[in-house]
């Protein structure tokens, strides 16, 4: 029953009316913790009915309750339960349409055959053609093999989906980038470059997600070098940019700079190590990163190799010992690890006016509440506290930005860009403890993020169009 979270579910049920009537149905789903909220008769027979109950719940355990409950009625069979969520999936999320219609023999001759081959051979002729011809210049594959799906682990190619088609509903809504779902039924390194590669003369770039450490950054780099087209593992680089907008704005409420602050890092995963990176990048001197064995020091050995660079680039004072220890003084906290790790007595230790950043789902190291009278700021995972950070922010915009000005990659420039960007939506008289990131349905934000990342392409050469806005075409 773990399927059902929501706050309605239906219950569609056939009553036997010689055997119950229905208002016992209703006396059993409300005293086991629902609300009726609505009935429709889907079918009327002389010994039966098919109902649909549409019942409120708070929780899961409600839920449970309800089911079994009527379950045990007799005259009555459960048919089966849905809730909003899972009715907005059926059939999928996303489709394809036509851009113009196909009313008759001519039409069809030019989109297809023989029309179409005029525009095969303009290609084939100039390969660049493609962006201008086919659905390239605004298209992005969303690619993952189900090895990290959101919190649930290795769930796999088809349990992916539904995640994916989310990720091309975001990308269509809120930046108008066309993208499809593309799960791969592999998880092998090799395999998996292959095969974007293969399919890459389709898209104009390539969005990895939901794809385990430490696969996910040899997939990346290996990618990044031999494609000619952006490819942005969203899981990393999105929650650094994210991060970083939060941090520019957090920092600027305790009048603390950049280049002086002390972060400890807490989960040297793909996303910790990205979320190091932009802040090494931005002019953080003095980051720890911190793992399940302590914190991470140059000359100490590790099964993750990307644990051999994060050493080497960061803890300049060498520090030992846990997070209880060297969390002392610490001015920012950057939590992507799992709940409860970090104590109130931590944040105690930290430097005055701490900015606790704890984002791990669904469960943050630390719950808001235990420290909101001695935290300066805080940030999480979770759209139910204020302050989230959502990688939704981000990459709607940045591939925005980059499809336009037809980018080769997404360089770090352009993700300090996007961070900028992302944090100058709220003006410095609006920010205050709660509110230092925009709403991800803030309209400025995707226009902000794109004209910053063309300007980031442009400066750094990775452009290979320019925009008329910014000169020619």
């Amino acid at each position: 029953m773990n399927n059902f979270g929501g706050k309605s579910i239906i219950l569609r049920l056939e009553l036997y009316t010689e055997q119950i009537n229905f208002g016992q149905v209703i006396t059993v789903i409300n005293e086991n913790g629902g609300d009726v909220i609505a009935i429709d008769v889907i079918q009327m027979g002389e010994d039966s009915t098919i109902r649909d109950i549409t019942v409120t719940v708070s929780d899961q355990k409600h839920i449970e309750q309800i089911v079994i409950a009527i379950k045990n009625l007799v005259g009555v069979r459960l048919i089966h339960v849905s809730d909003r969520t899972f009715l907005l999936h059926l059939g999928g999320k996303i489709e394809t349409k036509l851009k113009v219609p196909i009313q008759n023999r001519e039409d069809l001759s030019r989109v297809y055959t023989p029309d179409v081959a005029r525009v095969c051979m303009a290609i084939h002729e100039k390969q660049e053609n493609a962006y201008n011809l086919t659905i390239k210049r605004n298209t992005v594959a969303v690619v993952s093999d189900g090895s990290a799906v959101l919190g649930l682990g290795n769930i796999g190619p088809y349990s992916a989906m539904p995640v994916m088609e989310g990720k091309s509903m975001l990308f269509k809504q809120f930046a108008d980038v066309d993208s499809f779902p593309i799960c791969l039924n592999t998880q092998n390194v090799e395999e998996i470059i292959a095969t974007i590669k293969h399919i890459s003369p389709a898209f104009g770039g390539i969005n990895l997600e939901d794809i385990s450490s430490p696969r996910c950054f040899e997939i990346e780099e290996r990618l990044r070098n031999e494609l000619d087209i952006p490819v942005f593992h969203d899981d990393q680089h999105g929650t650094a940019v994210v991060l970083f907008a939060g941090l520019i704005n957090a920092l600027k409420i305790v009048g603390k700079s950049i280049s002086d602050v002390k972060v400890v890092v807490c989960g040297i995963g793909a996303a910790g190590i990205a979320c190091t990176k932009i802040l090494l990048a931005a002019g953080v001197k003095e980051i720890i990163g911190v793992d399940r064995e302590g914190a991470l020091v140059e000359g100490g050995k590790f099964i993750n190799p990307m644990w051999e660079w994060y050493a080497k680039h960061t803890n300049r004072n060498l520090s030992l010992g846990s997070l209880h220890d060297v969390i002392e003084g610490a001015d920012v906290f950057i939590g992507l690890s799992r709940g409860g790790v970090l104590k109130r007595e931590d944040v105690q230790k930290m430097a005055p006016q701490p900015i606790v950043f704890c984002m791990a789902n669904p469960t943050p190291e630390i719950l808001p509440e235990e420290i909101e009278d001695i935290a300066a700021v805080i940030a999480t995972g979770r759209s139910d506290y204020p302050n989230q950070i959502n990688n939704v922010l981000c990459f709607p915009g940045i591939f925005r930005g980059a499809l336009d000005c037809r980018a080769t990659t997404i360089n770090e420039e352009m993700k300090l860009a996007a961070a900028h960007a992302i944090a100058s939506v709220i003006p410095n008289k609006a920010l205050n403890k709660l509110y230092i990131i925009p709403s991800v349905f803030n309209q400025d934000v995707v226009k902000l993020i794109r004209d910053s990342v063309i300007k980031a392409a442009i400066q750094t050469g990775v452009a290979h169009r320019i925009p008329r806005e910014y000169g020619k075409a």
